[in-house]
């Protein structure tokens, strides 16, 4: 698929129990890949898949799209008990400070409660964000958007994105070139191109294709957040869609999806999809 200038025709698949890479350059093209890959925007050409079905609804109750700048990064000055405690409610748990720090406490991550997001260690964030990722129902798999922009070495966080593929997650960790080299030169750490020249992944036990209608809805038969049924918003730009949205990844996992025109050019980066 492709998004004229604001992404060049890329190919790439990611499995359940499995995490992949991506490599992404530029300022907009992580954010515009991992929206299109998670079901939030529509491609200018080709298409978007999950179990061999076109269902962007099901790609955006199923896939949480993680910490994308002007998207659904949580704003740098922002305490971390604040995003823990808005995800929460998003979550339908309860928010309150107290929760919030209680939650950090079971993650091990209490004394950091008070402490601005920004300031957090690039790994202790990537496990933090992906954690309040899966507390909402349906969430299935996580695209990880630029984790290297923080700083740290690579094998912090691609060693959490692997665990959480052991977990039973699909994972797609969206980089840029020069964390893709240092992955490729972690032999250890396993890390696989998702977009590059490799046979694509058979699990032994992938369930076959079923067709659109008879894939798997949430719990309660329905979708009931915002605008569930709205395929083609008007667009947006990205600052104004993120304003709108939560701080980690919007509540509502089918707002703003299938923006038929963002970021295709340079003078055009105000046009966006946005959420999760």
């Amino acid at each position: 698929m492709s998004k004229g200038r604001a992404l060049p025709t890329t190919s790439l698949e990611f499995h359940t129990g499995a995490v992949r890479y991506a490599i992404a350059e530029t300022e907009q093209r992580p954010t515009v890949l991992g929206l299109i890959a998670s079901g939030r925007m529509k491609p200018a050409t080709g298409r978007v898949t999950i179990d061999g079905a076109t269902d962007n609804r099901l790609l955006r109750r199923t896939i949480a799209l993680v910490d994308a700048p002007d998207v659904s990064d949580p704003h740098a000055d922002i305490a971390l008990a604040g995003v823990v405690g808005e995800e929460l409610m998003f979550a339908g748990r309860g928010a309150t400070p107290l929760h919030a720090r209680r939650w950090l406490n079971d993650l091990g991550f209490g004394e950091l409660a008070s402490v601005p997001i920004g300031n957090i260690d690039p790994a202790a964030r990537v496990r933090i964000m992906c954690e309040l990722a899966i507390l909402r129902e349906g969430t299935e798999g996580i695209v990880l958007v630029s984790p290297d922009r923080h700083g740290g070495s690579p094998d912090g966080w691609w060693r959490i994105a692997r665990e959480f593929a052991e977990r039973g997650y699909a994972m797609l960790v969206i980089v840029g070139g020069s964390a893709a080299v240092a992955l490729d030169r972690m032999q250890e750490l396993g890390a696989v191109n998702a977009s590059g020249p490799i046979e694509p992944l058979v699990l032994d036990d992938a369930p076959a294709a079923e067709p659109d209608d008879d894939l798997p809805l949430p719990a309660d038969g329905s979708d009931t957040r915002p605008d569930a049924d709205t395929d083609d918003p008007d667009p947006g730009d990205l600052e104004s869609d993120a304003a709108a949205s939560a701080p980690m990844h919007d509540p509502s996992p089918d707002t703003a999806a299938d923006d038929e025109s963002p970021n295709t050019t340079p003078e055009d980066l105000n046009e966006n999809g946005a959420e999760r």
